[in-house]
């Protein structure tokens, strides 16, 4: 009995003290490295150009020690609530405000600070602008008697506002520039098509109201936009119906006796081969089947567009141009094929190539062994399998 009490309160102290070890899921340096060299950016080009290193008391512009902390969130974790531009503007400036409010009628240092950072954190809670930093700036405030004194309310404005305002303009930059999306998206944001029908791995069935009472149900408004949660579940969903898939994998469903294009084969050849066979794709291949790009559809008219606003004419005028075979010097399948697409193997499962083809990105995953083409998978190829996976689960249901 003592053995077995033992083990328990053993397994119990284990259980507890597994909870104070890392909650956050495990990141590539990449990401770190992005998240660090944005903040580095934010706060450098903030001190540079706009906010003095040292305090100034004089035009309040200088660097407070918070923005350290709304840069975490700005370039480390653009995707949650508390980092986007109301919460991180609204948030700060009304901290300050309330901050500076309760320097001036309470003396006491201790009660000062204490009462303004619990006073800001109601303040922006009810402002819907929840924004940790902002606790900080409260504290950070009320802190700094001389400067409120000197500078009043004029301090939620310069320092804070300005500040914050700078490092959310440059998060914004850095997120497009570095594929990030912020602000996050609205979940009734135009889709990649600008077209208002949520993207294909969004359609769920569920108003922007129910995927909000879920959060609000499960205390997570503050953690995921509505947006996001919309694409975890969408993708969760994804995911499940190709677990459902069962074994299958690619060399199940792949087309094997493929048409393929050479690198040097002209524009005109491709655009025959797409009339002729109705693909989407082509791979292009050299010497021993080795692959080395695909072409879509849709490459032939992004050139044909790129021609047409360089050389302002028309797109037909400058289409017809490209497929000419009596040109000089002929556009080629190597000048027009992706590289960067996805690949993947003869075994790799269907839940993995239902992802890759989900968002419209691609039509078709080349299938490789080693650097050779053996196969491709396309959507038709996908929706066949799916189709003939349904109906064996009625079968087997009946």
């Amino acid at each position: 009995m003592k053995k077995h009490t033992c083990r328990y309160l053993e397994g119990l102290a284990l259980s507890h003290l597994s909870s104070f070890g890392p909650a956050v899921a495990k990141s590539s340096p990449i990401e770190a490295l992005r998240a660090g060299l944005g903040a580095f950016i934010g706060l450098a080009l903030a001190g540079a150009f706009v906010l003095a290193p040292a305090v100034d008391l004089t035009l309040g512009l200088y660097l407070v020690a918070p923005f350290g902390a709304s840069s975490v969130l700005l370039f480390a974790v653009p995707n949650s609530p508390l980092a986007q531009p109301w919460s991180a503007i609204v948030g700060n400036v009304v901290a300050a405000l309330v901050s500076v409010a309760v320097s001036l009628v309470v003396q006491d240092p201790v009660l000062r600070i204490a009462l303004a950072v619990g006073l800001a954190i109601t303040a922006i809670i009810l402002c819907r602008a929840l924004h940790p930093p902002a606790g900080a700036v409260a504290m950070t405030v009320a802190m700094s008697p001389e400067a409120v004194q000197e500078l009043g309310f004029y301090f939620a404005l310069m320092p804070i506002g300005i500040g914050t305002v700078v490092l959310v303009f440059i998060a914004i930059v850095y997120g497009r520039m570095t594929g990030r999306h912020y602000p996050f998206r609205q979940f009734n944001d135009p889709n990649s098509h600008g077209t208002q029908d949520p993207e294909p791995i969004e359609r769920l069935g569920l108003s922007e109201a129910e995927l909000t009472d879920i959060l609000d149900r499960y205390k997570q408004s503050f953690n995921l936009g509505v947006e996001d949660l919309a694409r975890l579940l969408g993708a969760a969903e994804m995911q499940a119906v190709a677990a459902r898939s069962g074994p299958t994998v690619a060399d199940d469903i792949m087309s094997r006796n493929l048409i393929t294009v050479e690198p040097n084969t002209p524009l005109a050849e491709i655009a025959a081969l797409f009339r002729r066979h109705r693909f989407t794709a082509l791979p292009v291949v050299g010497d021993e089947n080795r692959f080395l790009g695909v072409i879509f559809q849709i490459h032939l008219i992004d050139r044909a567009r790129e021609d047409s606003l360089r050389l302002n004419r028309g797109f037909g005028k400058t289409m017809r141009q490209l497929l000419d075979r009596g040109r000089d010097i002929p556009v080629q399948a190597a000048d027009i094929m992706s590289v960067a697409g996805p690949c993947a193997t003869a075994d790799t499962p269907l839940s993995a190539l239902l992802p890759q083809m989900a968002d419209g990105a691609v039509d078709a995953v080349p299938i490789l062994e080693q650097d050779q083409l053996v196969g491709i998978v396309t959507r038709t190829d996908l929706i066949s399998a799916l189709a003939r996976q349904s109906l064996e689960n009625q079968r087997i249901d009946l």
